[in-house]
């Protein structure tokens, strides 16, 4: 679920599409990827991991952006349709960034 809907712009293994080749609509979609990549990189998942109180803030953060279905972005659905959570995918993510959040909390204790 992650893979499909969440690392073409926060991950390193970003599938670019054949649209990306071309300015300026490249602009724009390289800086979504970068601008991503900043707040949230699955490929640097293991320098989260390492670090508790960062761990839990980025599942926490992940818990409300999808809970709250800013994330993915409608315009990022609008070209990749199978990014789209239904319900119960979406509560099952948000479920486990909660759990796996509270998880790091308390090793850090």
């Amino acid at each position: 679920m992650l893979h499909r809907a969440c690392y073409d712009c926060h991950s390193n293994q970003t599938n670019w599409p054949w649209y990306s080749a071309f300015a300026p609509v490249s602009w724009v979609v390289s800086a979504h990827v970068h601008e991503g990549r900043e707040k949230l990189n699955f490929s640097e998942w293991d320098d989260y991991a390492s670090d508790p109180g960062t761990l839990a803030q980025k599942l926490k953060a992940i818990a409300q952006l999808v809970g709250n279905q800013k994330m993915p972005p409608w315009y990022y659905q609008l070209t990749h349709p199978e990014a789209r959570l239904s319900d119960g995918p979406r509560d099952e993510l948000v479920a486990w960034a909660r759990r796996e959040s509270a998880n790091a909390e308390a090793s850090e204790h």
